[in-house]
């Protein structure tokens, strides 16, 4: 009986062991998949600067959990932007207070670790891009000595060189025609009317760059989408037919591009629908799609294209929900359901290991909803134990595999 006594005792001891084995190869993220990076613009510590939570998705349940060290400051006031490098070495923050945009190197387990810090040529950046060897910030001003919060003008999108070796960000790109560091954003027929930025989408090709803002200086707002020849060390070239009018676009909101480089979508905030266009490979000149634009919900806040499927998730800020559509050979959306997120989802973003999992940063809840993405159908479910904490106002999020 003692024999059989002791045999079961090493049984269990063995059982314990292995399950104390399995729960540290866990917490050490074997089974993650990705990293997301969600930025919160609630200041916090001695600095009083923004935060950055990063949380593991789980390969399996998708559920997501903060790393050990998480959260991490911004380095600076008011984070609203950010952006990986294109090997998913670097995470760069846009801090709109400070004028700012940090670059973070991401360690093997997701940690953040503060590298180098440059100005952006304008006033209050809002949103940034990276492709290839260059990023592309958009500032809500151009560096104008009259221009204020006060005193509006005109926002300006600029262009820094990625260092090949530090991922570093360079002096910013002179634009030959003005002999500054920054494009300015006006309509040739009302030069004095304000353009106010929205967001900034780099195609994947790398070919095109284009921008979305309104018309502040009309009642009602008109909405326009500037586009840019990408050329050698990231110099930027107007279209010859830019910017294009949004037809019936008041106040787009939101961004984006498919993998193929070959269509664009826009979210208009005051109208609540996405317009689709198909970008000509030549030019770059952009022509709306037949049916667009696309129902959304109401105040669309932010889109995202699936890299690997052909669907696009557009998160409605007022009615709390996320638009799925799927992607057809022309470009159309068609709808193929609407799903539950938090309080007024600010930023959607799609795992970039598997493009089976989506998550949203909800502003005013103060979390981040996590789905499953069904990559046959495009349909989402809950992640289990979804929505998950973060802290207070997160504003935008990123993601990486797992190295």
């Amino acid at each position: 009986m003692r024999m059989k006594f002791n045999k079961s005792r090493q049984l269990l001891l063995v059982s314990a062991v292995s399950l104390l084995a399995a729960g540290l190869m866990t917490a050490c993220g074997t089974d993650t998949t990705d990293f997301v990076y969600v930025t919160s613009a609630k200041a916090a510590g001695p600095n009083n600067y923004g935060e950055i939570n990063v949380f593991e998705i789980n390969k399996v349940s998708g559920a997501m959990r903060q790393i050990p060290s998480s959260p991490f400051f911004s380095e600076g006031r008011n984070p609203v932007a950010e952006a990986v490098s294109s090997d998913y070495a670097d995470l760069y923050v846009v801090n709109q207070d400070d004028n700012t945009i940090v670059q973070f190197f991401i360690g093997s387990d997701g940690k953040l670790y503060p590298q180098s810090t440059v100005n952006t040529p304008g006033l209050y950046p809002l949103a940034v891009a990276v492709n290839g060897s260059n990023l592309f910030v958009l500032d809500t001003y151009q560096p104008e000595s009259n221009c204020s919060t006060a005193a509006p003008c005109s926002g300006s999108v600029s262009v820094f060189p990625i260092d090949a070796t530090s991922r570093a960000l360079g002096k910013a790109i002179t634009n030959a025609d003005n002999g500054a560091n920054y494009w300015p954003l006006a309509l040739s027929s009302s030069p004095s009317d304000i353009l106010l930025p929205t967001a900034i989408n780099v195609v994947k090709s790398g070919k095109y760059a284009y921008v979305t803002a309104y018309d502040t200086s009309v009642t009602p707002n008109r909405g326009y989408i500037f586009g840019f020849a990408v050329g050698a060390g990231g110099v930027l070239t107007p279209l010859a037919n830019s910017p294009f009018a949004i037809t019936g676009g008041v106040r787009p909101s939101a961004i984006a591009s498919d993998f193929s480089s070959g269509y664009l979508y826009v979210a208009d905030w005051k109208s609540g629908n996405v317009h689709a266009y198909a970008v000509a490979a030549s030019s770059g000149d952009l022509s709306e799609i037949s049916g667009s634009p696309f129902a959304a919900g109401n105040q669309p806040s932010t889109i995202v294209v699936d890299p690997n499927y052909s669907f696009a998730y557009v998160a409605n800020a007022q009615d709390g929900n996320i638009s799925a559509y799927s992607i057809g050979s022309n470009g159309s959306l068609t709808s193929i359901g609407t799903y539950t997120a938090g309080v007024q989802p600010m930023a959607i973003g799609i795992d970039p290991s598997t493009s089976h999992f989506l998550f949203t940063a909800n502003y005013l809840s103060g979390n981040v909803s996590g789905f499953e993405l069904n990559t046959t159908t495009g349909t989402l479910t809950n992640s289990q134990r979804s929505p998950f904490a973060s802290n207070a106002q997160p504003t935008a999020v990123a993601a990486v595999p797992h190295k």
